[in-house]
């Protein structure tokens, strides 16, 4: 959810806007204007409150039409009836097909009543006309909809990216039987671990400067403005946090207390009830809607909520027609644009257009229209190969669980270490001197990092480098990563991120998105990381201190892939507990780091052991 200060800030803005709201190109919007006349509705909720609503409703009234409908807290502008967005629908290809569109802001956002709530908790019990929640604003607004606007079929559509994607997934709870087919892409699902903490680890870049353009109500008044944009004075993030210190001079130096959501945030660092009151994965049972997940396998922000939506629904409602679709992509990425490369790292050619055309369109047609349609359940793009998979269920049932050994001497192996000596590698973690992630100055998250070539971090001595020998053969990684550590060290607390890298051969060629003074001969392309704080590692409830010295084993998930490293590529993987500032720097003292002062910032030398009696490895999926 959280995007970009650019990215904190603009980014969960933009894929709301740019991505889910697209303002399209001038034919695009004379197109609008000459084929769909809008309205602008106050549609009252059961407990009182109105929510703003634009209608775009096809001049044609010769016939009916289905509704596609998209909830958001970024926004429905522009405002006033003669004012018109300048594309509508997820694609233009819906725009030209004709649907009943309708935009809403959601419950205390820009113009509709109510107060705002990060994920409003769900509830399961309706009884009385107070006990409001996402799912009963859309099931009220359906209703509304049904009976206010002329000329529609009695069927609904709902799609949405990113926060909107949230709001997708919350109508599936309205469970009103005219929303037939739902597309929540890129969905927020548990707050705490989509885009707030990674196992515990806050992002830091990524909500920083969001909440400021966020924020720009909170009380229960209507308004059009936007929020405003903190700025920073520099473009080095890296030296911009640093020098900011520990977590509460965010307070103390720039919000002041003035941002209710960001004291949200700091206020719970564990998943306690307030953040379980926000994982909507919770409510997921006893849905009927068709439902189509998409994700990218590149999406900095919300990858677990694309993933982890689609495999609740799966399990929870076995007899519900749901669909899968996962790209090469970054947050919102098949929306708009070619889906191509990403950073010096080629796909092969064009994908997003293959998603909108012959996935996304074909999917709300089918279900809203009637018209054929013939997609398989699971549409996956496997990277390293660029090629589209299909697949009955994800992840695929002919892959093998293996086990990737962290072995002495910087080996990586599926063999298991022989050795019943102990063994381990140790490095020094300096919060002072943190690790960056990326190559550049930046105050964004920038999204390119997530394939990045890491050989910008050759010389630094607080990382470890585990590696294959060359491969004699492709090996297809397909489901999600398990890290396996076993770890020491001198501190009450740690962070560890893990870095699984396809490393190119010194035969590799540059392509045509390779940037300037990048060599693809040798390039160590990330594919999938993931880091978890410590004291979470036994409970994300209940943290606990890591006794110093003590041989402790520190499981996570790295979420989902499907790569194939080829034949003479090597596979790395890199173990490191600092990586700023997209993550916010442990102290390596059990403190509540949210509220700690500089004082708790200590060094630690940590050890990841590999050993036959102690053994560190990843547990993946692998495609014969």
């Amino acid at each position: 959810m959280k995007k970009l200060l650019l990215l904190a800030f603009c980014f969960t803005l933009l894929a709301s806007i740019t991505f889910a709201q697209p303002s399209g190109n001038n034919a695009e919007a004379t197109y609008v204007k000459d084929n769909y006349t809008k309205y602008e509705y106050q549609i009252p909720m059961r407990d009182g409150k109105k929510l703003f609503t634009s209608v775009y409703v096809p001049k044609d009234q010769s016939k009916k039409y289905p509704f596609m409908m998209d909830r958001t807290p970024y926004s429905v502008g522009p405002y006033g009836a003669d004012k018109y967005k300048g594309n509508l629908g997820p694609s233009p290809a819906f725009m030209h097909d004709s649907y009943i569109f309708v935009y809403q802001d959601v419950r205390g956002r820009y113009m509709s009543e109510g107060m705002f709530e990060e994920m409003m908790p769900e509830k399961e019990d309706h009884s009385s006309n107070t006990d409001v929640d996402e799912g009963t604003d859309t099931y009220d607004t359906i209703d509304w909809l049904l009976k206010n606007i002329p000329n529609n079929t009695g069927k609904v559509g709902v799609w949405g990216i990113s926060y909107p994607g949230f709001y997708t997934t919350a109508a599936l709870l309205s469970r009103h039987p005219a929303l037939v087919a739902a597309s929540p892409q890129a969905p927020m699902s548990d707050l705490w671990r989509d885009d707030g903490w990674h196992n515990g680890a806050f992002f830091l870049v990524a909500n920083f400067g969001f909440y400021p353009g966020f924020t720009n109500k909170q009380d229960d008044k209507p308004t059009q403005r936007r929020g405003g944009r903190f700025n920073p004075g520099t473009n080095d993030g890296y030296d911009f946090f640093l020098k900011m210190g520990p977590m509460k001079n965010t307070n103390d130096k720039y919000y002041k207390d003035t941002i209710r959501l960001w004291n949200e945030m700091m206020d719970h660092p564990d998943y306690d009830q307030h953040w379980k009151d926000r994982n909507v994965l919770y409510h997921l049972h006893d849905i009927k809607t068709a439902v189509l997940v998409t994700g990218g396998w590149y999406d900095a922000e919300d990858l677990y909520g694309a993933i982890n939506t689609y495999k609740t629904l799966v399990k929870r409602n076995p007899k519900t027609p749901i669909y899968f679709a996962m790209g090469p992509w970054v947050h919102g990425g098949w929306a708009r644009g070619a889906g191509d490369h990403l950073g010096d790292v080629d796909f092969g050619g064009p994908t997003g257009p293959h998603y909108r055309d012959d996935i996304e369109f074909k999917f709300f047609s089918h279900y809203l229209k009637g018209t054929d349609m013939n997609i398989a359940p699971v549409n996956t793009f496997e990277t390293g190969v660029n090629k589209w998979k299909e697949y009955k269920t994800w992840p695929p049932k002919e892959a093998e669980e293996k086990q990737l050994y962290l072995l002495p001497g910087g080996k990586l192996s599926f063999n298991a270490p022989a050795d019943s000596k102990e063994s381990y590698d140790e490095y020094v973690s300096d919060p002072s001197n943190p690790i960056p992630f990326l190559n550049h100055k930046s105050m964004d998250m920038d999204r390119e990092y997530m394939t990045a070539d890491q050989r910008f971090l050759a010389d630094r001595k607080d990382l470890l480098n585990y590696t294959t020998d060359v491969l004699d053969k492709d090996v297809t990684i397909a489901g999600n990563i398990w890290a396996n550590l076993k770890v020491s060290t001198t501190g009450t607390d740690a962070d560890f991120v893990v870095k699984v890298l396809d490393v190119y051969p010194d035969t590799a060629s540059n392509n045509k998105f390779t940037g300037k003074d990048v060599k693809m001969a040798g390039y160590q392309q990330m594919v999938r990381s993931e880091p978890i704080r410590g004291k979470y590692r036994v409970s994300i409830e209940k943290p606990e201190p890591f006794t110093p010295g003590k041989v402790t084993p520190v499981n996570w998930e790295l979420q989902d892939v499907l790569h194939t490293f080829k034949k003479g590529h090597k596979i790395m993987v890199q173990v490191q507990s600092t990586w700023f500032p997209l993550i916010d720097r442990n102290p390596q003292t059990f403190v509540d780091i949210m509220k700690c002062d500089s004082a708790a910032f200590k060094k630690a030398t940590h050890r990841v052991y590999t050993s036959k009696a102690n053994p560190s490895f990843l547990k993946v999926r692998v495609v014969e």
